[in-house]
């Protein structure tokens, strides 16, 4: 029997860019917010926008941004920090020109200067916000999602750079990895039990010929994360510092297909003519 449900892909085509250019905010509806860090606090411009029917959060302040940004940069040689807004593909997912970047995560583990008050806990609305989040529409369901490394991220994994090492070290064999978590919160804001994790890079597997950095677009399943209202997307790294995580915080998204939820009289309808249509069906295979 097919589908009742509509399907819609999100493949951030619709959102204007001059080539080679990105938007990484501050949105239209971003308000003052004093945020606290391990290493201090500063006013960020916090808000949302809209893609299609999703809404991406963006944090900008100063110095910096957070969030997600949506690029069409197709540089993927250049190292270093200057080409932050690059996918590392070179395009988006099937050689579209738009996808979104996301920056920023929370650390897992305590260091020497970040303490326990300010490590992550999946519990914590707060902290889940502060990630780089997705708010779906009404009576709508995450499903699938394409995702990536940057080439800033993939460049210094691969060669290390002036912060962060070499994934697998100089021999090869250290056990480093890059992992993507994705959490859901449900109408009421409550914190899903499930969640997903993903590898971005993984250097632990008994045979160094199967360690990888990911530099193709995969499609990820959502569909753990059904019930979720909004999804919050961290980062986590087996190169830690004093000062967290080393590994640049970045990824890439593209094609995020959402299934509509019929409203329960819509179900009842179907499942009402469902019935109604076996019963005539019975009726006829067995005449009076």
């Amino acid at each position: 029997m097919p589908s009742t449900f509509a399907e819609t892909v999100i493949d951030f085509e619709s959102f204007p860019l001059a080539p080679e250019s990105y938007f990484n905010g501050p949105t239209g509806n971003a308000t003052a917010e004093e945020t606290h860090y391990w290493w201090g606090s500063q006013t960020e411009q916090v808000g949302t926008f809209m893609v299609d029917e999703i809404q991406l959060s963006n944090r900008s302040s100063a110095f910096s941004w957070g969030g997600f940004a949506i690029s069409n940069v197709t540089d993927n040689t250049t190292p270093g920090f200057s080409n932050q807004y690059s996918a590392y593909p070179g395009s988006g997912a099937g050689g579209s020109q738009n996808y979104a970047v996301a920056f920023g995560n929370r650390d897992v583990e305590t260091t020497r200067f970040i303490d326990e008050n300010f490590v992550f806990d999946r519990n914590n609305v707060d902290h889940l916000k502060q990630l780089p989040s997705i708010y779906l529409p009404e009576n709508a369901s995450a499903h699938s999602v394409a995702v990536t490394n940057t080439t800033y991220g993939y460049l210094s994994m691969r060669d290390g750079d002036a912060f962060a090492k070499k994934f697998g070290g100089i021999d090869g064999t250290d056990s480093d990895y890059l992992t993507l978590s994705i959490y859901g919160l449900d109408e009421t804001d409550s914190t899903l039990d499930a969640s997903i994790e993903f590898n971005l890079a993984d250097f632990r597997f008994a045979s160094e010929s199967e360690d990888y950095i990911l530099g193709d677009w995969a499609q990820l399943d959502l569909s753990p994360l059904a019930d979720a209202r909004s999804l919050h997307f961290n980062l986590s790294s087996s190169d830690i510092g004093d000062d967290g995580m080393n590994t640049p915080a970045y990824f890439a998204i593209d094609n995020f297909q959402i299934t509509a939820i019929p409203e329960p009289s819509a179900a009842v309808a179907i499942a009402g003519l469902c019935v109604a249509g076996t019963l005539r069906r019975r009726k006829r295979r067995n005449p009076a």
